[in-house]
Order: C-alpha cells, then sequence, then structure tokens
C-alpha cells in the first residue's frame, strides 16, 4: 500500500483491498494492494488480472457501505476465467474503507517514516508494517538523470539529483525527482542519510565529480553503487580510485559500465538497463531470459542463487 500513499492521500474518500495471505502459487505477494475512489477510478493490482473484477465490485461495496469484507480467491473449474486464479494459488484480499488512523499512516510513509498499522475483519487482525521508501541518489543533471529518475520513481525508490551546475540542476528538467540538489555530489553524499537499501548511480562522466562522489559511495554499505562510462572510462576510473585509496574490496562493489546488456543506447533505454539491474540484484535475479530457465518465477532468492550459482552473470 505504501506504493499508492501519495495518490490516495489527494481522494476524499477510497476503498483499499490487501492481499493478507496467499497460498500456493499467486501472482502478488502478500501486501499488494488496489485501491478504488470515490468516482470508480483504480490503482494498484492485487492479482495481475486474474480476481480484478471481482475485487473491484467489493471495493465499490465497502465505498458505501463503510463495512470492510475478508474474501478468499481460489482456483477452480468454474472460476478459472470469471474470478478464480489460473495459476492454481489462493489468496486472502482484505477490503477496507478510509479511516483518520489510515490516512495518517499513509501521510507518515510519504513523510519518511516507518509506519504500522493494526486492521480488524470478522474476528481476525491483520498488521502492516511500512519502511521507508528506498532512496536512489542520481548524480548528474544531464539526459539519462531525467530517464532514470522517473523510472526510479516507477519502481517505489525516493529520487534525488543532485549536480553542482544550478542550470542543469533544476526541477523543470527533472520532474519525476523528489529532490533536485544544487550541490557538489561527495559533499550532498557525505551530509545525507543513506543506509542498505539506498542505491547510488554517477552519471557525471568526469573525473573530478567521479572519483569524490565514488569514494565516499564505496566506503559505505549500499545496496547498488554503478557508475556510467565505457569499459576505458571504468579503467581509468579504477586507476584513479586506487590512487584516492580505495581498497580493491570496496572497488568489487563498483558495478560500471552500468546496466544489464540490453543493447539500447538512448537515454529512456539506458535507464531501463540500468533499473533492469537494479532490480536484479535485489531480487536475486540472473538478467537471462525466463524462457531459458526452469526454476520458479517468484522465489526466494537466497535459495535460487543456490541453485544457480553457475549461470549467475548479474550476482554478487
Amino acid at each position: 500500500m505504501r506504493d499508492l500513499a501519495e495518490t490516495l492521500l489527494t481522494w476524499d474518500r477510497f476503498a483499499v483491498a490487501s492481499v493478507v495471505a496467499v497460498r500456493g502459487s499467486a501472482p502478488r505477494p502478500v501486501g499488494a494492494a488496489m485501491a478504488v475512489g470515490p468516482s470508480g477510478e483504480v490503482i494498484g493490482s492485487v492479482s495481475g488480472g486474474c480476481v480484478e473484477a471481482e475485487v473491484y465490485d467489493l471495493a465499490r461495496t465497502v465505498l458505501e457501505t463503510s463495512q470492510p469484507q475478508l474474501a478468499t480467491f481460489g482456483y477452480s473449474d468454474d472460476t478459472a476465467f470469471a474470478v478464480g486464479l489460473t495459476c492454481g494459488g489462493s489468496l486472502d484480499v482484505l477490503v477496507q474503507r478510509d479511516t483518520p488512523a489510515l490516512r495518517a499512516a499513509l501521510q507518515a510513509t510519504v513523510d519518511g517514516h516507518p509506519v504500522s498499522v493494526r486492521f480488524e475483519a470478522e474476528g481476525r487482525v491483520f498488521t502492516e508494517s511500512w519502511l521507508p521508501a528506498p532512496r536512489l541518489l542520481v548524480f548528474g543533471a544531464i539526459d539519462h538523470a531525467a530517464a532514470v529518475a522517473e523510472i526510479g520513481r516507477f519502481l517505489g525508490y525516493h529520487v534525488t539529483v543532485c549536480d553542482a551546475r544550478p542550470i542543469f540542476a533544476t526541477p523543470e528538467r527533472f520532474p519525476a525527482a523528489h529532490d533536485v540538489i544544487v550541490d557538489w555530489p561527495h559533499r550532498y553524499l557525505a551530509t545525507t542519510h543513506t543506509d542498505e537499501q539506498t542505491a547510488v548511480v554517477v552519471l557525471t562522466h568526469d573525473p573530478k565529480f567521479d572519483i569524490p562522489v565514488l569514494t565516499e559511495a564505496l566506503a559505505r554499505p549500499l545496496a547498488f553503487v554503478g557508475a556510467l562510462g565505457s569499459r576505458c572510462t571504468h579503467a581509468e576510473r579504477l586507476d584513479r580510485l586506487r590512487e584516492a585509496g580505495v581498497p580493491e574490496a570496496a572497488l568489487a562493489r563498483l558495478r560500471s559500465p552500468i546496466g544489464l546488456d540490453l543493447g539500447g543506447r538512448t537515454p529512456a533505454e539506458t535507464a531501463v538497463s540500468i533499473a533492469a539491474e537494479l532490480v536484479a540484484l535485489k531480487h536475486g535475479g540472473t538478467g537471462l531470459p525466463l524462457s531459458n530457465l526452469t526454476s520458479p518465477i517468484h522465489r526466494s532468492p537466497a535459495r535460487f542463487l543456490l541453485s544457480q550459482r553457475n549461470l549467475l552473470p548479474i550476482g554478487s
């Protein structure tokens, strides 16, 4: 529900459906949510399409009655192509109206605070916790940065674009970014909050920016540190980072040239490549076509890494 928060706070009333239990194979995990607004508008998804129509009707009912409902959707021959799950699993969906407490929780998560909310329905109690959105720090206010900011926000990151040049680092050039900062990248990174979920993407292509900010980034326990550039640029960059005192273990964490090999060239295609590497690293993916693999599509990352360790071009 966290990824719907900004939109939900703009609606005067809504009903939200949340997946609270999954059994067997299901297209969306526990916590997936879909909301219906006062005029019938819909955001989010609970099943990737299998049961959306039925959940929509439930949400419209709850919107009118304000009575929460708990529904189970499972596979059967009769419902497989109507309101059932064709993938063979089942899921429980809780549908509830907006409340002052829920709105306060949504505002808190938008403001960057961890939140835990409690729901009750049909004698059962559910608790949902949301951590703040992970940060994506994009250094270098170039065309590629605008595309990276847009896809990063789409993936649920809190996106910051930073560049020392005020003529380039403007909100108008980066409408998808939550924050646009005019400062030297290394100076901003040294003073801002980061954690083990933070991703840093360096697009500056200029040693006077690259080396200081990468030195700072590689000294921190971040989820991802990547830099744009050719293989020749990367080799020269590694030499400069060594001269700056960055140890080899830290250099091994630098993902450059950044992105997966998709063959694209435009800023938008490059951003997709970068985002693909972020997603693959986060979930233990290989970056290989699913048609070439026999493992489950939705899987435990740790278990998959062990079973596919000889096939991993992405792995760390």
